[in-house]
């Protein structure tokens, strides 16, 4: 009996014991739940408030707040704290991490956490560590003050953002003449309380002065901040336009500021080429998102400005700080350097430039201007034109209407396009029927009249020249006189697989390896000669031959370069170094023969380019009057005139010139005296 009331009562003490240890582990477990749930409810509410931070719903941080924090700051006022610091720095994102949750060591219905901020603003990414503090009344709320934003912030501080303004880098010409700079230009504005009780009849004076229409002036003007005292900006314009803002300076209530501007001091004569820059757009912004650019920066639009964006632009320098309620700097939170563009120096010489603008000024046209020798373009112009420094400031609706309905297309860049080049081609035949052995230079074909046809398969089509000079009717008398008819043959001759052939070999149908993008040239805008018609057409450049003048200085410099085709480039480059695009693609003897053929174009008395001719100066030269019409028989076509030209004793340049609707105007004949300018304006025979 009493060892089994001893075992009893030593199995009744373990159960206790076991029951005891289970309430224990219970209350431990549920103690250990309820902290972790309660941590993680915590934690649950912090990333609430951090995800309206982002999406900068101030309204619904400020509803999490609690009511103590609520008691010292209103929802305006919390709202408009976040807004103002937001938009100061450009804050894009808050990334929020929780490092660790801790309880508080004084009040256990506080729970800590422990987190790092990185801030995506303005002056790149801000990073620091901080601690928030949520309270348990019925759910967990924000123990708000502004070290919430930023630990060293205080409730009466502020966070100031300064701006060190890059500048964009300089587009230069071959002598360090600017192109394209950061200059000023006139910001005309209006301060309201001067405009006195004829304010209507004034507005309708400056609407006129600036093209700006009376509207665009009064909703300015009545925009809700605006005060009688203020400077309301209107329009900017060039500070060359002294007249104009001599006029406005007498109305009353008109007032000129100076505003940094990018300015063009060509205008017209180099838009084309250099472009312009403009205000970003947000599709622009979208589509350079590693760039960092924002609102309010400028951009390339087109031109050597788009395509050197990355090297002209510079990046501003920022610094993000805190300031006390007396303005006094108290810390600085990030700072990034300033980086300005780096300026872009061409090979084009401003001076020739200008020149042959002024010479194509009346008429719509193209012309290249390049060392044969280098490479180097030392001018690119498309006529008409029109000022860059307008598309800066701001095109009024007038002006842009003019711009886009003129006939002559001054907003179409021409020496970007591919032109009919008529008889200026017909070196590049020579150079292929000799290389085929399609002509022998010395042999006078059985020529006569002014018209021929292959036979009667070609119907009503002939081909015609415009001068029956007799005999013999050999190369150079082909090309001296531009035989339409000997050239036909000639390309008959060669056949058309051998002329496609070579016609590839001179690049015709691929890209130009060239900094600014140039159209492709064709020999057919199906890659395939259709028949012997086209084919004799294409002999004397025309048929559906199409060249981008850039891409013919390059071939017309092969022959003043052994048979290969020089690289244009417009880049400065120190050394000058040559490189060839176009190795041997016809031989020395080849191009010394047309050479000297072409340089009889302009000195024999019967040449067409005779009127090129200058004294002391051996020019070798090619006259082209291209036909653009729908049929031989169309009498409402318009012609285009070109005339390409190049020293040959040293030679240093080379000019191609082109000009539209030159029809009953000389044909190329029109062109000749322009190009004849440049040489005589240049010195190039030493």
């Amino acid at each position: 009996m009493n060892f089994l009331s001893n075992k009893l009562y030593k199995n009744k003490k373990l159960g206790l014991f076991v029951f005891f240890t289970v309430i224990i582990l219970i209350v431990f477990i549920s103690i250990f739940w309820w902290n972790k749930t309660k941590a993680t409810l915590a934690k649950e509410a912090f990333n609430s408030y951090v995800n309206a931070w982002n999406k900068k719903d101030f309204k619904f941080m400020y509803d999490m707040i609690d009511e103590d924090s609520k008691s010292k700051i209103s929802e305006l006022d919390f709202v408009q704290r976040y807004k103002n610091i937001h938009n100061g720095i450009g804050l894009k994102k808050v990334d929020v991490e929780v490092k660790s949750l801790e309880k508080n060591k004084y009040d256990k219905d506080i729970e800590n956490i422990n987190f790092e901020v990185t801030m995506d603003t303005t002056a790149g990414k801000l990073k620091f560590f901080n601690v928030a503090q949520l309270r348990k009344n019925k759910s967990w709320k924000i123990i708000w003050s502004s070290k919430m934003i930023f630990p060293e912030l205080d409730n009466e501080d502020k966070v100031w953002i300064n701006t060190l303004n890059s500048k964009r880098g300089e587009i230069k010409d071959r002598n360090n003449k600017a192109l394209a700079l950061d200059g000023t230009a006139a910001e005309i504005g209006i301060i309201p309380g001067k405009l006195g009780n004829e304010s209507e009849k004034l507005k309708e004076e400056i609407s006129k002065l600036l093209q700006v229409p009376v509207e665009d002036i009064n909703k300015k003007l009545s925009a809700s901040y605006v005060q009688q005292y203020m400077f309301i900006p209107i329009k900017t314009i060039s500070k060359d336009d002294k007249e104009k803002i001599d006029s406005l300076l007498k109305i009353p209530g008109v007032m000129v500021n100076e505003k940094k501007a990018r300015v063009y001091p060509l205008k017209e004569k180099a838009a084309h080429l250099v472009g312009y820059v403009q205000a970003i757009n947000a599709d622009e912004i979208e589509k350079n998102k590693d760039s960092d650019y924002k609102n309010g920066d400028v951009v390339g639009k087109t031109g050597l400005e788009k395509i050197y964006e990355k090297v002209l632009r510079g990046k501003n320098g920022y610094e993000i700080y805190i300031v006390n309620k007396d303005g006094k700097k108290k810390k600085t939170l990030i700072s990034t350097a300033v980086k300005n563009g780096e300026d872009l120096k061409l090979t084009i010489d401003s001076d020739m430039q200008n020149l042959l603008y002024e010479e194509l000024s009346k008429d719509a046209g193209a012309a290249v201007a390049m060392n044969p020798k280098t490479g180097e373009v030392l001018a690119l112009v498309s006529t008409p034109s029109y000022n860059p420094n307008d598309f800066v400031m701001g095109l009024s609706q007038d002006l842009w209407k003019n711009l886009n309905e003129d006939k002559k297309k001054p907003l179409y860049n021409r020496f970007q396009s591919n032109l009919c080049p008529g008889s200026v081609f017909k070196p590049v035949t020579a150079a292929i029927g000799l290389k085929t052995k399609s002509i022998d230079e010395e042999v006078s074909k059985n020529i006569s009249g002014l018209k021929w046809q292959k036979d009667k398969s070609w119907g009503s089509y002939f081909v015609t020249r415009v001068d029956d000079y007799g005999q013999p009717t050999n190369l150079i008398n082909a090309l001296v006189h531009s035989d339409n008819i000997y050239f036909a043959q000639a390309a008959l001759n060669i056949g058309k697989d051998k002329f496609q052939t070579e016609l590839e070999k001179f690049g015709l149908g691929e890209k130009i390896p060239f900094e600014y993008g140039m159209s492709k040239s064709q020999f057919d805008a199906d890659g395939d000669i259709k028949d012997e018609i086209q084919l004799a057409d294409s002999g004397y450049g025309q048929g559906e031959i199409l060249l981008n003048p850039l891409h013919l200085a390059a071939i017309y410099s092969s022959f003043v370069n052994s048979g290969s085709m020089i690289k244009p480039y417009i880049k400065y480059d120190e050394t000058g170094k040559a490189e060839i695009w176009k190795n041997n693609v016809f031989s020395k003897e080849i191009a010394d023969t047309i050479l000297k053929d072409l340089t009889q174009v302009v000195e024999s008395p019967g040449g067409t380019g005779h009127e090129a001719y200058i004294s002391g100066l051996n020019l070798a030269g090619k006259t082209g009057t291209a036909e653009i019409k729908l049929s031989q028989s169309d009498v409402n076509g318009t012609e285009l005139g070109w005339f390409a030209a190049v020293n040959t004793d040293n030679p240093k340049l080379l000019v191609i010139a082109m000009a539209q609707d030159v029809k009953e105007r000389g044909g190329s004949h029109y062109v000749i005296p322009m190009v004849k300018k440049v040489f005589e304006s240049f010195n190039v025979a030493k």
